[in-house]
């Protein structure tokens, strides 16, 4: 766990940004990540990536942290020849970041942990964590395989149905395929029954998402889908309330209250979950007991189905004729101040703050 001496903080680097769609999400997330660390027990070393994959450096990282800033400046602050890269450990829970290994001159940062506050591909997807892997450094959040499982939608899919966990029929489409013969691949989805949802197989935040109730908005929908991913998902529509559930921990993890999306558009989508007012979460939901029992049980079931650790959200459908069925689960989400990750944890009785030295805490365990 990390030292309550005041002299010895433990320095975190809070990573944010990322080349995926969710990069202003990312960037709001890391600004209530940073405020919620109690500068007596923490440094924080912010190192933001572009949308071009571009670290930048600690300072001016800061600006946009303590600005408020919702994206990466870019380039401007990125200095020629210093793109970060992480490489190995330089004693116990301590790593360099440093310019590349060819000799390359930038300076050397040492942490105790890293912060992975990154959504979607490059970020959530196990790249990062394979990186920090090779590096030695502790890192919140799920490891590679739980990480690269709970992107991919499909694999996620997969994992899920040998544990058991029921959720809605769904087909998928690669662009390959999609290319070769639309009309094949709209008639296999038509079997489905519309309403349908499309997707990306690899994307969060609902990014790329489209309800489509015939052919044409189908068409449109995976053509949407395709443009973020080489692969796209189209989903059975259900009909249902959206209900989800934060689960926390490593080898023992824990289940909070259950969670309700009132969506203020047709669906939860972007706009809806970002920008559109009329949206709403209610915390806790007004669930039966027994539904709320059986949610939290089938969340830690689907966060061991996909091997997580540390954290994740998991969603599902409750239908008016008592089915409860899985949507997805997201193992960083989001942090910002609608996010409802903290907010159950929070209705649980774990504040913000203490729950960002519980995970923390989790990586560290999990490292030693």
């Amino acid at each position: 766990m990390p030292s309550s001496n005041a002299e010895v903080k433990t320095r975190v680097v809070l990573l944010f940004g990322g080349r995926s769609a969710e990069h202003d999400v990312s960037c709001v997330s890391a600004l209530h990540v940073a405020a919620a660390m109690d500068p007596a027990r923490y440094r924080v070393i912010p190192v933001g990536i572009t949308r071009d994959g571009d670290w930048v450096l600690p300072d001016a990282s800061l600006q946009v942290i303590a600005g408020g800033a919702l994206e990466l400046p870019g380039e401007r602050f990125v200095a020629e020849g210093t793109k970060l890269e992480l490489f190995g450990g330089l004693g116990h829970h301590t790593a360099g970041l440093a310019a590349g290994a060819y000799g390359l001159k930038a300076p050397t940062l040492a942490c105790d942990v890293v912060f992975p506050v990154l959504h979607g591909p490059f970020g959530e997807d196990g790249t990062i964590q394979g990186l920090l892997e090779t590096a030695g450094v502790p890192y919140v959040g799920s490891g590679v395989l739980g990480s690269a499982v709970g992107m991919d939608k499909q694999m996620m899919k997969i994992a899920f149905t040998a544990a058991g966990l029921a959720g809605p029929d769904y087909l998928v489409v690669h662009r390959s395929e999609w290319e070769a013969g639309r009309q094949e691949v709209l008639d296999r989805a038509a079997v489905l029954g519309y309403p349908l949802f499309t997707k990306p197989a690899n994307l969060g935040s609902s990014v790329g998402i489209s309800k489509c109730v015939g052919a044409g908005a189908l068409a449109a929908g995976i053509e949407l889908a395709l443009k973020f991913d080489r692969k796209a998902i189209v989903e059975e529509g259900i009909e249902g309330r959206e209900i989800e559930c934060a689960v926390l921990g490593n080898e023992d993890p824990q289940s909070s209250v259950c969670g309700e999306i009132i969506a203020g558009r047709d669906f939860y989508d972007y706009e809806a979950k970002y920008l559109e007012p009329s949206s709403k979460t209610l915390v806790p939901a007004d669930l039966p007991e027994e539904v709320g029992d059986t949610v939290r049980a089938l969340s830690v079931r689907a966060f061991r189905a996909v091997c997580a650790a540390g954290l994740a959200r998991v969603d599902f459908f409750v239908t008016d004729d008592g089915r409860i069925l899985i949507n997805e689960i997201n193992t960083m989400p989001g942090f910002t101040e609608i996010s409802m990750f903290p907010k159950l944890w929070g209705a649980s009785g774990i504040p913000y703050p203490e729950l960002i030295d519980r995970l923390i805490g989790l990586a560290l365990d999990r490292s030693s």
